[in-house]
């Protein structure tokens, strides 16, 4: 079995990344067979980007693969996908989904679970907690990321 806390961890360092360039703390990892193949967090900020999401960031570095890689994939997220990389997940079929939080924003888990993917919500308190004092020292920003 994976190490869930390791690759979470991977992602919450990811989100951190992201916030030390000035965009939102959200980050992810895609992991095959227990090594990272893709790491990336949400550049929407730092490259003027519509679609960089923290998922759709870890699944652009982990380049180009075939079906059979995706769907056996775990996706590992600080935060609970929306509906663009929920689809994307959907789309390419990987098949595990770990989330570190989904109070500050909840996605489509539903979605997911509805499709087959094994969604599993760690709670975590450190994904929770940066996305609070982001959202509190940047409103605007958190609501055009949303789009509220």
């Amino acid at each position: 079995m994976e190490n869930t806390k390791e690759f979470l961890k991977a992602a919450l360092d990811e989100a951190k990344a992201g916030l030390a360039e000035g965009g939102i703390p959200i980050g992810s990892v895609l992991v095959h067979r227990g090594k990272i193949i893709g790491r990336g967090h949400n550049k929407r900020v730092q490259q003027g980007s519509v679609v960089l999401h923290g998922e759709m960031d870890a699944l652009e570095n982990a380049g180009r693969q075939p079906a059979s890689v995706y769907r056996d994939c775990t996706l590992y997220t600080t935060l609970s996908p929306c509906s663009m990389c929920s689809g994307t997940i959907l789309l390419y079929g990987i098949p595990r989904v770990v989330i570190g939080e989904n109070k500050t924003f909840m996605g489509e888990e539903e979605l997911l679970r509805s499709r087959g993917v094994d969604v599993i919500v760690a709670d975590d308190k450190a994904c929770y907690e940066l996305m609070q004092e982001f959202i509190q020292n940047n409103p605007e920003l958190w609501n055009e990321d949303i789009g509220v």
